[in-house]
């Protein structure tokens, strides 16, 4: 009897490890890979309210104006031998400030995603703008998604160039939403040259660890064990890197970079209490500015004026 259950055990925990693991891969391909769209946090592909609505119409309109704009083609390589691609939007007037853009999660491309924003720097404020694709993305190489942390690195790329090409007298700002958002804290950790100057941070998650988390529950009624610590193993091998590594709360707790954050209070696929997070964990000059009714990655949508005040003023005391 007892050699009956010792088997019937060893059977269990074996069925049981074997369907971690599948879980595990599945998570991988299902939140990382690239050619699964699967899951997307682009407002206006699975939203039907109102607010997003009118985001999709804004964006049709954004992105007819950006279709007019003479861009320029830059490209990098980055660190792990992707080819990167980026669209360089040059100010109507000589302007010795440039914003770095960043999209998020699943976004088509920097000059699709980020168009409103573009054209507010470019016509509110007289600015320079790039618009990287990210890794895995538009035409960016790449296979997989890697939540801002491999994309921190292809950032100091892009600032490196911006300098480069613009001159050491450049100012920088990075403007990222969502994934971007994340991906610009996590860049702010790094030890970047003197021209950044500050950082707006869009509706980002804590870390690439918690939003997983988050989403698992949230969409699979799932806890994080053990299949998000199996995924981040099978990541390890695969990019090199843990979920927990990519961090922005660890980022943040230690730039001496102004940052400005934004969030909706009605975000439900980057929870508002994240940017609470954030924000507690900064020491550097910091503002917040939480926009009521906004969904994610709608705060632009919702109150475009106020949003575009905001960030003046930010930048005034930043730049």
């Amino acid at each position: 009897m007892k050699k009956i259950l010792i088997i019937s055990g060893s059977i269990l925990v074996g069925l049981l490890l074997i369907i971690t693991i599948c879980a595990s891969f599945y998570l991988y391909s299902y939140a990382l890979a690239r050619d699964n769209t699967s899951m997307n946090d682009t407002p206006t592909t699975d939203q039907t309210t109102d607010t997003a609505k009118l985001a999709k119409k804004n964006r049709e309109e954004n992105q007819a104006w950006m279709q007019k704009q003479k861009l320029v083609r830059w490209t990098e390589e980055s660190s792990d031998n992707l080819k990167l691609v980026a669209n360089y939007l040059e100010a109507d007037k000589p302007s010795n400030t440039t914003i770095i853009l960043a999209h998020g999660y699943r976004g088509k491309s920097g000059k699709v995603e980020m168009a409103g924003l573009a054209k507010m720097y470019h016509e509110k404020f007289g600015y320079n703008v790039l618009m990287p694709d990210a890794r895995a993305h538009g035409e960016s190489e790449g296979k997989n998604i890697g939540f801002g942390w491999p994309e921190r690195k292809d950032y100091v790329q892009w600032i490196n160039q911006v300098i480069d090409k613009n001159g050491e007298d450049e100012e920088i700002t990075l403007h990222g939403v969502s994934m971007g958002s994340s991906t610009v804290l996590m860049t702010s950790g790094e030890n970047l040259p003197k021209q950044v100057k500050s950082i707006i941070a869009d509706c980002g998650y804590t870390s690439m660890d918690a939003e997983l988390s988050y989403q698992l529950k949230a969409m699979f009624h799932l806890p994080n064990f053990p299949i998000i610590p199996t995924a981040s193993l099978i990541n390890k091998f695969k990019e090199g890197f843990y979920f927990s590594e990519a961090s922005a709360i660890r980022a943040v707790s230690k730039t001496d970079l102004p940052i400005f954050y934004i969030h909706g209070d009605k975000d439900a696929f980057v929870p508002t209490y994240m940017v609470d997070e954030l924000y507690g964990a900064t020491n550097s000059y910091k503002e917040k500015w939480i926009v009521k009714g906004a969904e994610h990655g709608q705060a632009f949508t919702v109150d475009p004026e106020t949003y575009e005040e905001k960030v003046r003023q930010f930048l005034n005391k930043t730049m």
